[in-house]
């Protein structure tokens, strides 16, 4: 049976929530199955493929640039908690729950208050070198470090309406497989087939269930990328039809060091062709930079609405609102700037 944790955070805004999303990576799930439900009010933020390096001083100077940024925009413009997609610790995740790594690389590297709020984390595929179980068993150390399982789910009403928001947090690593950054790009297959075919089951009745009004799916692979690791082909032929079919409102990752967003779907029925809009963001500019674009031409055409890696960025990561009707992102460069703003409706469930 799942577990269903009660845990409840106070509103910290009158009328809306806030999300800030950064680079990111995802986890594994172990053979013991729970898959926890948390229940709170609040507003949010982000970030992913943060992990430092694993030399001294334990972090690059992209994630000390968007570590600083981070805490200036949800200070100015409110985050009640961030997501951490993955990629936590380069280049081989954690050996225990002792590493000094947590410290260095995440504790005193985050430091502004405004950041001192719950952290929901997944892990990706450098994580998943080390001992994932490590950082999962972190979350009694940390008040803030909140990593429950492998994968679970999150609800939140927004403050002051009867809307809610649901984010599934995936393993697409213990879904697709590991995939070696220096050897090829694309995940081999999942070490246990039976486990990733548990995750999808497990997927598919959580997004067939959700009422949610704004219904969120979080992994560290891409669906869809243009940059050096392109689409996954994994997630392609097994989440991307659930995206759609049970109209998500976006799908965020990271593995790809840049910023993307807008990629829709075109799905075509008996006698024509309906457009669903799944915002499809990548946002993994939190420790290292890439403006590679080698897969522009393997996305569907039009799809991209924004693309940014360069080094003059600094890093960066994406703020998110959540108001009764719909959702806001900001994609922020660490050197102090907003690049571009996408707007996503909420949920059509009629």
């Amino acid at each position: 049976m799942p577990c269903v944790p009660g845990e409840l955070i106070k509103d910290r805004h009158a009328e809306e929530m806030a999300l800030a999303l950064l680079n990111i990576m995802l986890v594994a799930f172990p053979m013991a199955h729970c898959y926890p439900t948390f229940f709170q009010d609040l507003g949010q933020g982000s970030m992913g493929d943060w992990g430092g390096v694993p030399y001294p001083p334990y972090i690059t100077p992209v994630e000390k640039a968007t570590a600083k940024e981070m805490g200036k925009i949800a200070q100015q413009m409110g985050a009640d908690f961030v997501l951490a997609l993955g990629d936590n610790f380069y280049y081989t995740g954690v050996d225990s729950v002792d590493s000094p790594r947590f410290k260095d690389t995440f504790e005193a590297v985050y430091t502004a208050r405004s950041l001192n709020i719950p952290w929901y984390v997944l892990a990706g595929n450098h994580d998943h070198a080390g001992d994932v179980r490590a950082q999962i068993e972190y979350s009694q150390r940390s008040s803030r470090w909140r990593f429950p399982d492998y994968y679970y789910e999150l609800n939140f009403r927004i403050p002051n309406t009867d809307k809610t928001l649901t984010i599934i947090m995936l393993d697409t690593v213990m879904l697709c497989g590991n995939s070696d950054d220096f050897v090829d790009e694309q995940p081999r297959g999942p070490l246990d087939a039976v486990d990733a075919n548990r995750q999808l089951t497990w997927l598919q009745s959580r997004m067939k269930r959700s009422k949610a009004d704004f219904l969120l799916v979080a992994g560290h692979y891409p669906v869809w990328s243009v940059s050096e690791h392109g689409p996954t082909q994994c997630l392609l032929q097994r989440v991307r039809p659930l995206l759609v079919k049970h109209n998500a409102t976006a799908y965020f990752c990271g593995h790809d060091h840049n910023l993307q967003v807008g990629i829709f779907e075109l799905v075509r029925e008996t006698q024509y062709i309906e457009e669903h809009d799944v915002g499809y963001v990548v946002s993994g500019a939190g420790n290292f930079l890439d403006p590679d674009i080698r897969h522009w031409h393997h996305v569907p055409k039009g799809a991209v609405k924004f693309f940014t890696g360069q080094a003059s960025t600094l890093g960066g990561f994406v703020h998110v609102e959540v108001t009764k009707d719909k959702m806001v992102m900001t994609f922020v460069q660490a050197k102090g700037t907003s690049l571009y703003r996408a707007v996503l409706p909420r949920r059509d469930l009629d």
